[in-house]
């Protein structure tokens, strides 16, 4: 049984998988958990890229009828495969294959940036903002992928609601 820590490790292993499918950060990701699980052995490695194209194929828009409930589910069968990797190692392999799978994590996170998937409805009111998606602020807030967002609705003066991606370039300040 793996630490808690080791756990919660292949959790965001599982996410990043999910988080990467349909980015730039795809291809990367595809050689990090070949050279991972294939451990030298081109076999082993060949078979998780097979994998990964099915998890992709499941996550393409429009592949499944429910996107949030297939990007939870692909998610925990990768968490599953990365404890069970974990688990078959010995103390320093297992170290190893950790690092390798933090650098992973890191890399999706700074590579695939912030993604949205099958969100609810926005609705604003009395002069509120509310968005269904993603909202970015500042300079460096990476890339955003945004699939089947709820619908948006703004009732009253002043109110605004929108779905999809909200980019915000400037921040105001008050001197």
């Amino acid at each position: 049984m793996l630490v808690e820590a080791l756990t919660a490790l292949a959790a965001a292993g599982g996410g990043a998988v999910v988080q990467a499918a349909g980015t730039d950060a795809w291809n990367g990701l595809r050689g990090r958990i070949a050279e991972m699980f294939g451990r030298g052995n081109a076999a082993r490695g060949q078979a998780e890229l097979e994998r990964l194209d099915s998890t992709r194929q499941a996550l393409d828009q429009g592949a499944s009828a429910d996107v949030t409930t297939e990007g939870a589910r692909q998610g925990g069968l990768w968490q599953g495969r990365f404890e069970a990797l974990l688990e078959g190692l010995d103390s320093q392999e297992r170290e190893r294959a950790a690092d390798q799978l933090r650098e992973l994590v890191s890399f999706v996170a700074s590579s695939a940036g912030c993604a949205a998937i099958g969100t609810g409805k926005a609705v604003a009111g009395d002069g509120g903002t509310a968005v269904s998606g993603i909202k970015n602020a500042g300079v460096g807030a990476g890339a955003a992928r945004a699939v089947l967002t709820g619908d948006a609705e703004a009732n009253g003066a002043d109110s605004s609601a929108i779905s999809g991606i909200v980019n915000v370039t400037a921040l105001h300040r008050s001197n």
